[in-house]
């Protein structure tokens, strides 16, 4: 890999890496979501500096270059976010469906039965 482009790509993954704790620290992205990005910036460091693991990488899954592992890793990471943001949505719809039938509940219950005419 040539030398500016290692220097971009570490640019870039430090200040993404600043970035996201920046944002946890502020309390704009929740902690279990930061180190699932701290971890990305750092996966692509480990790559930057250890070229020879992303070449390894791509022969194991027999891709010709390594810029389509990177595409195929990358693609699988958005995915599986995807995947989990799903997941966690389908539960807040859930809780919400649930906390409105307590509120339902409970204002009948406030109300007091109804009187027939």
């Amino acid at each position: 890999m040539p030398l500016n482009q290692r220097i971009f790509a570490c640019s870039l993954a430090l200040l993404f890496f600043v970035f996201v704790i920046d944002l946890a620290r502020r309390k704009k992205l929740r902690v279990e979501y930061s180190v699932l990005w701290c971890l990305t910036s750092v996966s692509i460091l480990v790559f930057v500096f250890w070229y020879d693991s992303l070449v390894f990488l791509t022969g194991m899954i027999g891709a010709v270059l390594p810029t389509t592992t990177l595409f195929i890793m990358g693609l699988m990471f958005l995915m599986f976010v995807n995947l989990h943001f799903s997941v966690k949505l389908s539960e807040i719809s859930e809780q919400v469906k649930n906390l409105a039938h307590e509120i339902a509940l409970l204002s009948i219950k406030k109300e007091g039965p109804e009187k027939p005419e």
